[in-house]
């Protein structure tokens, strides 16, 4: 087994301990009706977006989600949430050094000893949930799980649909697919663009994302019978037909969104495997991200 395909596998244990943590961390993290910005690179950027629209979508204060590296500078925040698996990214660790003084920061990690942890004013280590694999799947969900049950919004269907999803069988038709299209709404929009860039680390595969309304205004014409389309979260009226209307398979959400995110992690392991790739090491990427000053500020 893989290192990826055993840190996907742990993840229902992993959540259950990031809620019941939560409440260990109330105090760094954002108040009800902080004005907050969540940041992250790849992976994380994409937990970001989808932790923004539960915080902001539930009515606890205005949320944005960047890319650390295109933070807006000179916007106002009461709080910025950094999220950096390995407490060592470059972009990450210099918005972090930018913002001292000016807007108080967390950095939720799995590496203390790593330099965000004097980076950041305020540290979450949820080193339980590290990884050896580079392509990010526990740590990525056990850091929004954290976020989601400090808002109150995690329950514990959560983690029973992510045994279900560990548990059930893929579709067969969908490993043979050569066109993955993944969809959200609100929140899930975050999801779907990590389904998406998982099915790109880890397979090589031909993967896009979209918020779900619109599909519809373009991308559904390159939708062919070679396509699974993927919904995470509840589809638009109509969407589900017109998806099948075009050969294509289609994928309903039927468990909770982070859970049928568990569902699209075994999808890129299996994709993998059947293209005769190794999913722990994936073309051109490693663990961390660190750039020299020269290559951080080019341009």
């Amino acid at each position: 087994m893989s290192h990826v395909e055993d840190e996907l596998n742990s993840q229902p244990e992993c959540w259950a301990r990031a809620a019941g943590e939560a409440p260990r961390h109330a105090a760094v993290l954002p108040g009800a009706g902080e004005r907050v910005a969540i940041v992250g690179c790849g992976t994380s950027y994409f937990m970001a977006k989808a932790a923004a629209g539960l915080r902001e979508g539930s009515g606890q204060g205005e949320t944005d989600a960047y890319a650390a590296s295109e933070f807006p500078h000179g916007r106002p925040y009461d709080r910025v949430v950094a999220l950096t698996r390995s407490g060592t990214t470059t972009e990450v660790l210099d918005l972090l050094g930018r913002l001292r003084g000016s807007i108080r920061t967390v950095a939720v990690t799995a590496d203390p000893a790593t330099p965000v942890a004097t980076a950041a004013d305020d540290l979450v280590v949820l080193d339980f949930a590290d990884e050896r694999s580079v392509v990010q799947t526990r740590f990525a969900t056990t850091a929004l799980t954290l976020l989601r049950a400090h808002l109150g919004l995690h329950t514990g269907t959560a983690v029973a649909d992510a045994r279900t999803a560990l548990r059930a069988p893929l579709p067969e038709q969908l490993v043979g697919s050569t066109q993955f299209t993944f969809l959200g709404r609100g929140w899930t929009v975050g999801l779907a663009d990590e389904a998406a860039l998982k099915m790109r680390e880890a397979a090589l595969a031909w993967a896009e994302s979209y918020p779900a309304m619109e599909y519809r205004h373009g991308p559904i014409s390159v939708t062919t019978r070679s396509t699974a389309t993927w919904m995470l979260g509840d589809a638009p009226d109509g969407l589900a037909r017109q998806v099948r209307d075009t050969g294509a398979a289609w994928v309903a959400g039927g468990l909770d969104p982070l859970a049928e995110l568990v569902r699209a992690q075994r999808l890129a392991v299996a994709v993998a495997a059947a293209r005769g790739l190794d999913p722990d090491r994936p073309r051109h990427l490693t663990r961390s991200v660190i750039l020299d000053a020269a290559a951080l500020h080019e341009g």
